[in-house]
């Protein structure tokens, strides 16, 4: 089962590498051959790997509603964990966050061309009192809400990462839960360090920085987006020249 998840996350990170690629990186690709050129082969295969995702959740959620409950051997409890763990491992993956976001850019984007193009119209981005959520819808049994207020600041996610366990944050938010510094990065982040929401250790080394994500919100939140980006520019500056004053004295022997 675990396979199922690292295939996705696997497919779903390269995907999303080449619709992000630009420049020297871009060209590298498509000497590669894995560029196919046009956003179709894209949006198909995102379209392919979202539906995957939501399948084998309800494929989990269906074995473990049919489960027999007679079976309390160490063999059975262990494959009823392992079932469990799959089914929220797989709907929590920032992958999937990422997947929904770049379904609704390139709408966005094809709709402003005018380019037509079949769209997996089950993801949106929804607004609830002014706060922000992604919303995907498959089946009528399956829908996933994911909220994308950071529980730090209280705001919209401000250049957003995702920890492990599955909870999104503003990258400056989740620094300072980690104590570390923005300069230094999370991957810094000490073992004992955990999660503000479900307080699960060593979640910070395998944050990934939810790029999609960040251009759906920059476009849809755009004087909220501009606001927080010059309050934290000064904030990043402070950090890193205050970074490098510490690093200048200890070379120095200060």
């Amino acid at each position: 089962m675990s396979d199922v998840v690292g295939f996705f996350n696997e497919r779903a990170q390269k995907l999303l590498e080449l619709h992000l690629a630009s420049g020297i990186r871009r060209y590298y690709f498509w000497f590669k051959g894995k560029l196919q050129g046009n956003h179709v082969a894209l949006t198909q295969e995102g379209k392919e790997l979202v539906n995957y995702a939501l399948i084998n959740a309800i494929a989990m959620r269906k074995i473990l509603k049919k489960y027999d409950k007679i079976h309390y051997s160490k063999q059975g409890q262990a494959f009823k964990s392992q079932a469990q763990s799959m089914h929220i491992e797989i709907l929590q993956s920032p992958w999937l966050c990422e997947l929904m976001a770049f379904h609704i850019n390139l709408r966005e984007t094809k709709a402003k061309s005018k380019t037509k193009l079949a769209f997996f119209e089950g993801c949106s981005l929804a607004f609830n009192d002014g706060k922000p959520s992604l919303t995907c819808e498959l089946f009528d049994s399956v829908k996933i809400d994911i909220d994308l207020t950071c529980s730090i600041c209280l705001d919209t996610v401000f250049d957003p990462v995702a920890l492990s366990c599955g909870h999104i944050f503003c990258y400056m938010c989740s620094c300072s839960a980690a104590s570390v510094t923005i300069v230094d990065g999370l991957k810094s982040a000490q073992p004992r360090a955990k999660c503000p929401l479900c307080r699960q250790g060593r979640v910070y080394e395998g944050a990934v920085h939810l790029e999609e994500l960040c251009i759906l919100l920059s476009r849809n939140c755009h004087e909220y987006w501009e606001e927080r980006l010059q309050t934290e520019r000064s904030e990043r500056v402070r950090q890193t020249k205050e970074h490098w004053e510490s690093q200048c004295r200890a070379f120095m022997g200060v």
